[in-house]
């Protein structure tokens, strides 16, 4: 493992905030630590609110800025490494491994994708991410305009993944279009799952192959909401072969839960297809396969 420098989590307080103090917003708000672990970062000076150190007590209202300055940690080991898959003076487009996270968050700070990128590319911005046990293309701007063209042209990008799903399919392809919304977890409070009054997502999944207890998946994702792969094939009685968080249905396992960061399953962001922001021309990358998501 290794240390860190730290790192600042910058929150704008939403209508929400409204009728709390600066301790039990947090708590609420962040239940991955309990009130007690908050109660001392605010009496060591580690939260700001709009520049000034925070108490316990204080009253908060939306639009202030609340920071947590977490001093430096030990972050887990990830893979160190990722394969350029193109590159020019707009775009980078690299491949991710498993287990490497895409952004800072869930205990990573420099053990991340974008700190591997940057050290190469320091201009380099992130138009999406992938989960850290998501393989695969993960697209970067190297400029301004770039970012703003395919932010305002994301929704046109095809994006296509391969899946490995457990037990074997019935069907040789499947337009699952369950809304995607909040559920109630174990140890987080809420995740994102299948849910009726969910925002609306739709994933068209057709089956590659049938292995003895699996099936390989080509996947288009339509929308793109929060994993939404592994809810929707979880949600045909597919999820993902060694998911650790969703079970049968979209919804979180109810033994156990795992949490939305943890790897085991083999998830693939193999392809994407978009005009060039700059010249126009039709631009399709694609990332190699990993061995365990090949049709033989």
């Amino acid at each position: 493992m290794t240390l860190n420098q730290g790192y600042s989590y910058r929150h704008v307080l939403g209508p929400g905030a409204t009728g709390h103090s600066a301790l039990s917003y947090l708590a609420s708000v962040f239940p991955h630590s309990p009130a007690s672990a908050w109660r001392e970062r605010l009496d060591v000076g580690e939260v700001t609110l709009d520049g000034k150190r925070a108490h316990w007590h204080e009253a908060l209202r939306p639009g202030s800025l609340l920071i947590w300055n977490r001093p430096a940690w030990r972050e887990q080991d990830t893979p160190q490494g990722y394969g350029v898959v193109y590159h020019d003076d707009c775009l980078l487009a690299v491949d991710k491994p498993s287990g490497l996270p895409t952004l800072p968050g869930g205990g990573y700070y420099r053990n991340t994708l974008l700190s591997l990128v940057r050290a190469a590319f320091p201009l380099a911005r992130p138009l999406h991410r992938l989960g850290r046990g998501t393989s695969g293309l993960v697209l970067f701007a190297m400029n301004t305009q770039t970012a703003s063209t395919l932010h305002r042209r994301w929704p046109k990008v095809e994006k296509q993944y391969l899946a490995l799903g457990s037990l074997v399919a019935s069907q040789d392809e499947y337009d699952i279009r369950s809304p995607i919304g909040m559920h109630e977890h174990g140890r987080l409070g809420k995740v994102h799952a299948a849910s009726p009054t969910g925002k609306p997502a739709r994933s068209v999944a057709r089956a590659l192959q049938r292995r003895s207890n699996s099936t390989l998946f080509e996947v288009d994702l339509h929308t793109g909401r929060p994993h939404q792969i592994r809810i929707h094939l979880a949600f045909i009685g597919h999820p993902l072969l060694g998911d650790p968080l969703y079970a049968s249905g979209g919804h979180p396992k109810l033994d156990q839960p795992g949490l939305p960061g943890e790897t085991g399953y083999c998830l693939h962001a193999k392809r994407l297809r978009f005009e060039h922001p700059v010249s126009g021309r039709p631009l399709e990358l694609t990332a190699p396969i990993p061995d365990i998501l090949r049709s033989h």
